[in-house]
């Protein structure tokens, strides 16, 4: 029960990292492209640097041992807002917080652009692996439980729970 309210603060922590720094990176990047500016540019770099970031923390919550409910909480509502942008784009847009900063801009763009629900797809995989749910055993600790390992198949590989 505590991985699963620590993801819920891991999905929390993973939506404003979207929202802000994916936002706010997208923005500066469509911005340095209208005005032909290169991202070899501090202002490039740095946008660029805050997008790597945003991916980068993304992807640990994909792979990493924790509850599956830290990406598919954000992931399930990015994918319910592309779903009101097919229904009313007009609602869908009036709906993001703050749409006057570059957070909000460039969420929008990425709304508009469908990066939203891709995101939003890969986000919500790791419900569908069932050893995402279970808690972390004595044999995923790697504890001794007192078989004394002489006895294993030399070759074989040790489970990693990622599909069992």
């Amino acid at each position: 029960m505590l991985r699963h309210l620590i993801g819920l603060g891991l999905a929390v922590s993973l939506a404003a990292v979207i929202f802000f720094g994916g936002g706010w990176g997208v923005a500066r990047m469509t911005a340095l492209a209208a005005q032909g500016i290169s991202v070899t540019s501090i202002t490039g770099l740095s946008a660029l640097g805050v997008l790597l970031l945003t991916g980068l923390f993304l992807g640990i919550l994909v792979v990493a041992p924790v509850s599956p409910v830290s990406t598919a909480l954000p992931g399930v509502a990015l994918l319910a807002w592309t779903g009101l942008l097919a229904l009313d784009a007009h609602l869908a847009a009036t709906v993001i917080p703050l749409r006057g900063g570059q957070a909000g801009a460039g969420f929008h763009l990425m709304l508009a652009d469908g990066v939203l629900a891709l995101l939003g797809t890969v986000m919500i995989c790791p419900v569908f692996v069932p050893s995402r749910w279970r808690p972390a055993g004595a044999a995923d600790l790697d504890l001794d439980t007192g078989s004394g390992g002489d006895d294993e198949a030399p070759g074989l590989p040790t489970p990693t729970r990622l599909l069992s």
